[in-house]
């Protein structure tokens, strides 16, 4: 291919990358971070919300502020994955001696149907007394699940009618006390792994 050859290539490449940035903008700013996202990359997880303790009280993220905070998704009927978190945080915090005194755990429900703040407050005691339950309505649940990249899914029981349960994302998230992500663990994480990373953010 001689020069003017490559020089057409090029230049014809450049218009066609720009019409498509023209046509679809959005591709831009996934490229691209935007100005108030800085150039640090951080993942986009977490956000504002507005739920309810087990008190009745009514929180947002604000009220954590200044604090770590490990946030799980579940809901108090889940046979499997919901009690192996619960089960995870509890060890690896009580492993962290006193500085889980900086971490505050979270459960927040994806059944706001059947978890009342009263059911989750006694469901999440039976794992650890440091564990907060949320929950909200159905629209605020959404919301929460959605700035945290949470899939859930109402799935009904074919054997008893009326019955259903729940198909969610089963990620553990930390969060610093600014409410930004820091990492991740997964229930099947061990409790020496989370504990020793745990212990290098605090």
């Amino acid at each position: 291919m001689n020069a003017r050859a490559i020089v057409v290539v090029v230049v014809g490449f450049a218009l066609g990358a720009a019409g498509a940035f023209a046509l679809f903008p959005a591709a831009w700013h996934r490229l691209l971070p935007s100005a108030d996202q800085g150039v640090s990359s951080k993942a986009l997880v977490g956000g504002p919300f507005t739920l309810t303790d087990g008190t009745g009280k009514r929180v947002t993220e604000k009220d954590y502020r200044g604090r770590y905070m490990l946030v799980f998704f579940g809901f108090t009927s889940c046979p499997d994955i919901c009690p192996a978190g619960l089960q995870l945080i509890s060890a690896a915090l009580s492993k962290l001696g006193a500085k889980a005194d900086r971490v505050t755990p979270i459960f927040i429900t994806v059944d706001p149907e059947r978890d009342t703040p009263q059911k989750l407050a006694a469901y999440v005691k039976n794992f650890d007394s440091r564990l907060v339950g949320l929950t909200g309505t159905p629209e605020e649940i959404a919301a929460v699940a959605k700035a945290y990249k949470v899939y859930y899914n109402k799935v009904p029981n074919e054997d008893q009618a009326g019955d259903y349960t729940m198909d969610h994302t089963g990620i553990i998230y930390v969060m610093d006390p600014g409410g930004e992500f820091v990492a991740h663990f997964t229930p099947s994480t061990t409790v020496d792994e989370m504990a020793a990373k745990l212990a290098k953010i605090l």
